[in-house]
């Protein structure tokens, strides 16, 4: 068996009695060096500080005749190491025995409800997956770089008046609280902030709304229009956790949309201009989504072949998204080829030539066509009047 104790930054002197007793038992025990000084003389286990990378180093766990035990910061489970041994061991191989976590702590500090507060962890992702267009969350940093960090991207991407609050070696002797604007901590940090910190932060301005106009994103006209974006992301349907294919991606606004619609979904976005291409990773940025940008489809697929395995150099989508170059030669073809079973293929055409290849397609492989006409109420000298935007053609279908 596994044991996985959780440890706060108070040691020993923190723990339950039950957590406490299981350490005492303990023949050896894993974890970070920092994690392994917070014990104690009674603990009289062989100590075994974890390598890096750590996750080729957990097979020795599995390979272990007797019960060995990991000690890990506050609650394992909540973006710790008592999941991934879980997910690699299986529940019955390990027992998790979990301490209040930094999450809890830095709530009760503030004054807020844990279920109201997002949690976002920075350990192994991008700093500009935690910024927000509002509210407010607790991030779990990297290290001590981290608050700075964040401050400079929520600065950069107009967020400079969020409020900040660095939490140091939350629950020990030496608990350290520090508040500040986003603009204030970017490039002026204190130098000595502690490698063990979160941030709690409120987003400001608060401008959350569920479909952002397209004015929130930097394109050059070349973007799925505010209303075309609701019936392609409703076509698309996307589940939590999924990953979309944006082909064609222009702005990448379907792409951004899909990974703010639930939890865990992401997006690789394929496109040909580089300028695009750099518009795509700023408006990801700035909504604090994850979007891999690749080049120009289908070359850009690459060595992605479908098998029982998945697809091969790109992650298996869960739907595909064409808003761009559906002429190109061998697209739609490469895209179907690379769908999982019950995968969702959505495209979307503004011209002659693309609908009319888009109507071979759905003349063999069925699905659903629509066409969307939408009107814009404009000043017609003093009166109002109506002013088409072009039509799209849009063909959904879930290849057998």
């Amino acid at each position: 068996m596994i044991y996985v104790v959780g440890v706060g930054a108070d040691g020993m002197g923190g723990l339950a009695p039950a957590s406490a007793a299981e350490l005492r038992r303990a023949t050896v025990v894993y974890g970070s060096a920092r994690q392994l000084r917070l014990l104690d003389e009674s603990v009289g286990a062989q100590r075994r500080e974890w390598p890096s990378p750590l996750v080729p180093a957990l097979a020795v766990l599995g390979e272990a005749t007797g019960d060995v035990h990991v000690v890990a910061s506050g609650d394992p489970m909540l973006h710790g190491i008592g999941a991934t041994l879980i997910r690699r061991f299986g529940a019955d191989r390990v027992s998790v025995l979990p301490h209040v976590s930094s999450v809890t702590l830095a709530c009760a500090r503030l004054g807020w409800s844990v279920q109201d507060t997002e949690v976002i962890s920075l350990v192994t992702a991008d700093p500009h997956t935690a910024v927000r267009r509002g509210g407010r969350a607790v991030v779990l940093s990297t290290d001590r770089t981290t608050p700075e960090a964040l401050a400079a991207l929520l600065t950069a991407h107009g967020r400079g008046d969020s409020e900040l609050t660095v939490l140091e070696q939350l629950g020990g002797p030496d608990e350290r609280r520090r508040n500040g604007t986003a603009a204030q901590w970017a490039g002026r940090a204190p130098a000595d902030v502690d490698d063990l910190n979160v941030v709690a932060v409120r987003y400001l301005p608060d401008e959350r709304i569920a479909w952002p106009g397209d004015d929130a994103f930097d394109h050059d006209g070349q973007i799925t229009k505010h209303g075309i974006r609701a019936v392609t992301l409703a076509a698309l349907a996307p589940r939590p956790g999924e990953l979309l294919w944006d082909v064609g991606a222009g702005a990448g606004s379907i792409a951004v949309e899909w990974c703010r619609s639930g939890p865990g979904c992401s997006a690789v976005a394929f496109e040909c201009d580089e300028r695009r291409r750099a518009r795509i990773v700023a408006n990801a940025e700035a909504f604090g989504v994850r979007v891999d940008v690749r080049g120009a489809a289908p070359e850009a697929f690459g060595a992605a072949e479908l098998s029982s395995a998945g697809v091969a150099g790109v992650p298996t989508p869960a739907a595909i998204f064409v808003g761009g170059g559906v002429t190109a030669p061998g697209l739609l073809d490469a895209c179907v080829e690379r769908l999982p079973a019950g995968g969702r293929l959505v495209v979307n055409t503004v011209t002659a030539e693309s609908e009319a290849l888009v109507l071979q397609w759905y003349s063999r492989l069925g699905g659903e066509l629509r066409r969307f006409q939408h009107y814009r109420g404009e000043p017609l000298g003093g009166f109002t009047g109506w002013r088409p935007a072009m039509p799209v053609t849009q063909w959904s279908v879930v290849p057998s």
